[in-house]
């Protein structure tokens, strides 16, 4: 291999954190062709992970170097969601979350790609894609090692969260992180909750907020936030909650002191 070849991929290497994957499409567009990403990996400096997308030789790469790779590369929304949000921010770990799920969250309009789904990062992906949210709203850096990924923040999880109900997550399961949720921002629930497009969503989130005491709930603008008309229920044989119009379990509506 050439000396010219090599000092592009010696520059390309320390120009990225080590522990993320590399998009063929992205190193095409910086100038590293197909036939010399093949010569890269033909010489051991890389090696393939599925069809597009390669990672160092050698190197260990989990799944957020591959979010990462999808955030900075290809420009996608795909994000860590919900209570693995949570779990990374250390909002979660007085439940037993385990960690043998990850939730990943997107726009309606994306896919992971195949090499993501088909690639055993040791771990079971979780992938939603919905517009229940906008897709940059709520989202915050958090550092992996020696880069950044876009991880939901406390109260965007709580909001995936609730959108899982009750297929992954029991309202019980929900109120528990809830309660956890003391230092939220009102000015950031409130932008959520005006922008959501989930009435489920947004009843959950107020119903366990308040029911959780939180001093941040009384600066929330009620009226401002559109919750719909009509009934909903989310257990067979539950309790009526008159305020929020939401049908919840008789073990949640008996758990604390709060009358709700």
């Amino acid at each position: 291999m050439s000396n010219d070849i090599t000092s592009k991929i010696n520059q390309l290497l320390t120009s990225q954190a080590s522990g993320i994957v590399f998009i063929s499409s992205w190193l095409s567009d910086q100038g590293y062709s197909l036939d010399l990403q093949k010569r890269y990996r033909k010489s051991h400096w890389f090696q393939s992970i599925g069809t597009g997308a390669m990672i160092r030789a050698g190197d260990k790469v989990g799944y957020e170097g591959a979010v990462y790779a999808l955030q900075n590369q290809a420009n996608s929304h795909t994000h860590p969601a919900g209570r693995t949000a949570l779990s990374m921010l250390g909002k979660g770990h007085y439940l037993e979350l385990g960690t043998s799920k990850v939730f990943l969250f997107s726009t309606a309009k994306e896919q992971l790609p195949t090499w993501f789904k088909q690639y055993d990062w040791g771990i079971q992906i979780a992938y939603h894609a919905s517009n229940f949210l906008p897709p940059n709203t709520g989202l915050i850096d958090f550092e992996i090692k020696n880069f950044k990924i876009k991880v939901s923040g406390p109260a965007r999880a709580m909001f995936e969260c609730l959108y899982l109900v009750p297929k992954e997550h029991s309202l019980m399961e929900c109120f528990e992180l809830m309660e956890g949720l003391n230092n939220l921002r009102p000015n950031a629930v409130q932008e959520l909750l005006e922008q959501c497009a989930s009435v489920k969503v947004k009843r959950l989130f107020l119903y366990l907020a308040e029911k959780a005491g939180h001093s941040w709930f009384p600066y929330i603008k009620l009226d401002e936030v559109d919750l719909g008309t009509g009934k909903r229920s989310f257990v067979k044989n539950g309790i009526y909650i008159p305020k929020y119009q939401i049908t919840v379990p008789r073990e949640l509506k008996e758990y604390g002191t709060t009358n709700l």
